[in-house]
């Protein structure tokens, strides 16, 4: 059977390896609808003619000037110039995650995730989920708009290896999960040898190639302590019993630990079309989708733990699930603020977690019971603002 396939962030590193599956394997998948910011419109249009799609959206711009976009599309690839509807403006990306897709592959960037994130679930849609601040920043709003177990598989890889490696255990039998960290550009140095980092060598990642966000927050760590909280409320284990190890090699995405002693470990080449593929086939596996490890070639992996002291993400990632069911979102806010001023020039690399620590200190916090989508985006309001007051001294 064939799914249908609406894919959210489609110009993104994310989208556009989706997009390579999505045409490896036609016989399983069909992209019916796409949606950017449109900051990208000539490859949105382009993605749009090449796979013939009925639905597409913009967060700017006009339906006018985008169709422009798609004559010369069409024009420059030699394909029939299709006529998606195309719908402009902020809420357009949850049009489209809410049409009722077999799959939604929610590849936004940021806490603007979580409206499409909700609005596929309550579609119906299998989210297959890339944007890991909808649920870090909305999880409860998030579980009560889920509508069956496995209606979100997460895509990160490391997210990806744990549901992959829960197919060995019951629940109950689960000791800990593991985590694995590349450690970033910076891994090894000291807090002193990280004051003078420039924007340059943070956006230096070793392993992976991403969006400068997500990039930075690798090389702070905080990247990680999102996806600690994220682990938290995928698979309800908590974060007392999530461990984070540094894996420089990027071979062995994560780890599940077992009552018994038993560990098992997902291995693979550092490739996200094998968690994308997952995502949109889940359960099943998409034969091709990457290549495998070489097991003839002589190889070795290395594990070590992560230094508190001079990554510090971790231990606020923690406290913030401790603290309150918004302290997860400010964090991830004030760190967008941060990470901003810091590939603007404007702040040192060591203020940027600095900075999401104090502003954690100083929010109030709601409950769980008490959470909405008006109390998630108030309280992002607040961090982004109050970290922009605490930037501004510094």
């Amino acid at each position: 059977m064939t799914r249908t396939v609406a894919l959210l962030g489609s110009t993104g590193s994310v989208g556009t390896q989706a997009l390579d599956v999505i045409a490896a394997a036609p016989e399983s998948f069909r992209v019916t609808a796409l949606a950017a910011g449109g900051g990208h419109r000539q490859l949105l249009a382009e993605q749009a003619v090449r796979f013939e799609v009925e639905l597409v959206a913009l967060a700017d711009g006009t339906a006018a000037a985008f169709a422009d976009h798609l004559d010369d599309a069409a024009q420059r690839l030699g394909l029939p110039r299709p006529r998606p509807e195309v719908l402009i403006g902020a809420d357009a990306a949850c049009a489209v995650a809410g049409v009722g897709a077999d799959v939604v592959l929610n590849a936004i960037t940021g806490s603007i995730g979580l409206a499409p994130t909700l609005a596929a679930l309550r579609a119906g849609s299998t989210l297959a989920l890339a944007n890991k601040e909808s649920l870090v920043a909305g999880g409860a709003l998030v579980h009560a708009a889920q509508q069956r177990p496995d209606q979100i598989v997460p895509v990160d890889s490391e997210h990806s290896a744990i549901a992959q490696a829960l197919r060995s255990g019951a629940t109950a039998e689960v000791a800990r999960l593991i985590l694995t960290a590349s450690g970033g550009p910076f891994r090894g140095r000291t807090r002193a040898e990280l004051a003078g980092v420039t924007p340059q060598q943070a956006l230096a990642h070793p392993t992976w190639a991403m969006g400068p966000m997500v990039t930075t927050n690798s090389a702070t760590l905080v990247n990680k302590g999102l996806e600690l909280i994220e682990a938290h409320l995928l698979f309800g284990v908590p974060v007392a019993d999530i461990v984070v190890v540094v894996h420089p090699q990027s071979v062995v995405h994560s780890m599940v630990e077992f009552v018994d002693g038993s560990t098992i470990a997902q291995a693979s080449p550092p490739d996200m079309r094998l968690p994308i593929s997952l995502g949109l086939g889940w359960p099943d596996r998409v034969p091709g989708a990457a290549a495998a490890c070489r097991w003839d070639l002589a190889t070795s992996w290395t594990f070590e733990p992560v230094d508190d002291g001079v990554f510090p993400a971790l231990a606020l990632a923690r406290a913030a699930v401790a603290a309150s069911a918004t302290h997860p979102g400010v964090l991830n806010a004030a760190n967008e603020e941060c990470v901003t001023a810091f590939l603007g020039g404007r702040i040192a690399f060591l203020d940027i977690v600095d900075t999401v620590a104090a502003v954690l200190d100083e929010h109030a916090g709601t409950s769980a019971a008490d959470l909405s989508v008006e109390a998630v985006e108030d309280a992002e309001r607040w961090a982004r603002a109050r970290a922009g007051e605490l930037l501004a001294r510094r």
